[in-house]
């Protein structure tokens, strides 16, 4: 799944591909993947004539800033966009079209067809769900160190399942979080309030650190992800622990681990991280 060094790279692919231009119409074949309006003739009747004047990222999510609507997008495990000509054959798995008034469209494809839309007046898409439990987002000035020990000393979960609730802080997924983790020196099982405010501190810092050297990298392509122009990440030449079971850790030598914590694999080194 796209995390936030991920989606960030699609977002700036995007930009240039898109700014500026207007929509002449939306073909929608997979209608569970419009959330909001649930009327797909609503859907595309409200996008006829905007233009898209902007792309921001909140956490895992697209938005694309419209003349009179914000569209939210979520890629989930698969979801990629594509710019083409208007007229070529659609790749398979093209479950929606933003046609411009340029002769071009943007595709949006999805294998699993778990990505979702939703649409909003602007100034609503805030205010309600998918981005109104989000969590700050780590490179504003809001995501401390200190309101950070707030919310990890209120629970007793295991770290590791704390750091991916995305209304913790919005973004990060299951390779960053074990990245971060790994660079913090925090066994992920360790029970949240019984980390110091050292380790927090540690913590928040590499949180910040991992995810902006993932985004200098393009993110990490683990497995299909690519952004909007087809090119890959770069940052899984850099990961230490996540993918990296039963290899030697880069740091001390000792075999990289494989657990599961609420359902979810985790990688750690159990020298590094005790």
């Amino acid at each position: 799944m796209p995390e936030l060094p991920e989606v960030e790279a699609v977002k700036r692919t995007l930009i240039p591909l898109t700014i500026g231009k207007t929509i002449h119409d939306v073909k929608v074949f997979w209608p569970n993947i419009i959330k909001k309006p649930s009327d797909i003739t609503l859907f595309a009747k409200r996008l006829k004539g905007q233009t898209i004047h902007n792309i921001e990222r909140r956490g895992k999510f697209l938005k694309f800033m419209l003349t009179d609507y914000v569209l939210i997008s979520h890629l989930r495990m698969e979801g990629r966009y594509l710019l083409q000509t208007t007229g070529t054959p659609l790749a398979p798995h093209t479950h929606v079209v933003f046609e411009f008034t340029d002769g071009t469209e943007l595709c949006y494809r999805d294998v699993r067809k778990f990505g979702t839309m939703h649409l909003f007046q602007i100034g609503e898409e805030e205010q309600q769900p998918p981005l109104a439990q989000l969590g700050p987002e780590p490179f504003l000035p809001m995501f401390t160190h200190e309101e950070l020990a707030v919310k990890l000393q209120k629970t007793n979960r295991k770290i590791k399942s704390v750091l991916l609730d995305q209304t913790v802080v919005a973004g990060l997924g299951n390779i960053y979080v074990d990245e971060t983790l790994f660079r913090s020196g925090i066994h992920p099982e360790r029970i949240a309030a019984s980390l110091t405010n050292e380790e927090i501190e540690r913590l928040h810092n590499e949180i910040i650190a991992t995810l902006q050297e993932a985004i200098e990298k393009g993110g990490s392509t683990v497995r299909t992800y690519v952004n909007t122009q087809g090119e890959i990440g770069t940052f899984q030449l850099q990961l230490f622990v996540y993918g990296r079971q039963g290899e030697p850790c880069k740091r001390c030598g000792s075999p990289v681990q494989k657990i599961k914590i609420g359902g979810r694999g985790t990688h750690y080194c159990k020298q590094c991280q005790r």
